[in-house]
Parts: C-alpha cells; structure tokens; sequence
C-alpha cells in the first residue's frame, strides 16, 4: 500500500517492498498552455554536490554515466505522471549518498511564470518491479508564489536501505539557483532586458551626375 507524504514525511522503501532493486520516480502537474516544465535529477555524494556535471540528468543529458540514472524524455505523460526517471537501486555508485529530483519552469522568470499557477504537482516512488505504488507526495495547492523551480523529493541511502523524503523546497533563481546549491556548471536563464536599439535606415538620396556639356552647333 502506498504511503502518503508530507512536507519532509520519510518512507523507508524496502519495508515497502522487500528486495526493492529498481524504482520510478513519477512526477506530475497541471498547468496551462505556454508553461514548459522539465523533470531532472542530480546524483549526490556525501557532501551535498553533484559528483559531477554528467551526474545531471534532464531532458540534454538522459542517462547517468553509470546508466543507473534514466530519464524517460519528455515526449508526454505516462500515465498519471507527466515525465518519469527511473533508477536501478544497485547500480548507483557507492559514492552517491542522495538522488534529488527536481522540476523546473524553463525561462520561467522571462515569460513571468511561477509555480504559484502550478496546480496539482506529486512525486511519487513505484516498485519497477510490478508497477505498485510505494510512496506519494502531493503538494500543497497555494503554498507556493514566485517559485521557478522546485525541489518535489528525493532518494537517500540509509545504512544498507534506500528511503524517500519528501521535500517541497522552491527556489525564486530557477534552475540556476538549484544549480547553485548543488554545485552544477549551468548557464543562467536569461532575463528579460531592453529592446534592442534599430539602426537608422540608409539614406536614400540620388546623387545625379553633373550635366553635361553642350555640343558645339
């Protein structure tokens, strides 16, 4: 049976399903015509940080270099979730203590979009296994403004055990600010800046040639 989370709720998973070896992590919302949202994974050592660039996995960088990282693509929903990532327990490399998944509005802050217009957004955590629902969190309706990008859950080693907590930290920065917090290379978004100034359109005077002489009679 599915465990229902809140805001920084933990669920051991293997106590959901015992020799638990490989997940889904759902994610999902609903939101209107324009928003671009985009589902992504960092994979984290002891520290807090991405081991490395390649250890970001979204729509540009679909796998993990270990290939136990994957994400499905963001073609359309699968099911009741609109992007997934799955992950095979043990193939993470011993050096990954944490996978945080995370949602991002691309160019959120240029086109003035939050995740205060975001509605119904979840994670949750599915045995691969079968499919059976392990673990759910639904996010609190109006408890988010001028947030661009969203930190929903993530996965963390526990002694021998992998357990899922769920989070719900917003980040105003989008994407960048994330990137900040956890140490990802990234570019920023860009920001909204002044018009670019048009030049001058060419002179269009006709220079004539002198007239000329007059034919002698």
């Amino acid at each position: 049976m599915s465990v229902p989370l809140t805001k920084g709720g933990n669920v051991a998973l293997g106590r959901q399903a015992p020799g638990l070896t490989a997940v889904t992590v759902g994610l999902g919302w609903q939101a209107n015509t324009g928003y671009d949202l985009d589902a992504s994974a960092l994979l984290c050592d002891a520290s807090g940080k991405v081991l490395s660039d390649e250890y970001f996995v979204f729509f540009n960088n679909l796998n993990s270099p270990d290939g136990s990282v994957r994400h499905s693509g963001g073609g359309g929903p699968m099911g009741a979730d609109d992007q997934q990532i799955h992950v095979d327990l043990d193939r993470v490399p011993a050096k990954v203590t944490k996978i945080v998944f995370l949602v991002s509005l691309y160019e959120g802050a240029a086109r003035g979009q939050s995740f205060g217009q975001v509605h119904r957004a979840h994670i949750r955590v599915l045995d691969r296994h079968g499919g059976a629902e392990l673990a759910r969190y639904d996010l609190a309706a109006g408890g988010l403004s001028d947030e661009t990008a969203l930190v929903f859950g993530e996965l963390y080693r526990h002694g021998t055990e992998w357990k899922f907590r769920a989070v719900g930290q917003g980040y105003a920065a989008g994407l960048a600010g994330i990137a900040a917090d956890y140490g990802v290379d990234v570019l920023r978004e860009p920001e909204p800046g002044p018009d670019p100034v048009t030049p001058p359109p060419a002179s269009t005077t006709a220079y004539l040639p002198p007239p000329a002489a007059a034919a002698p009679p």
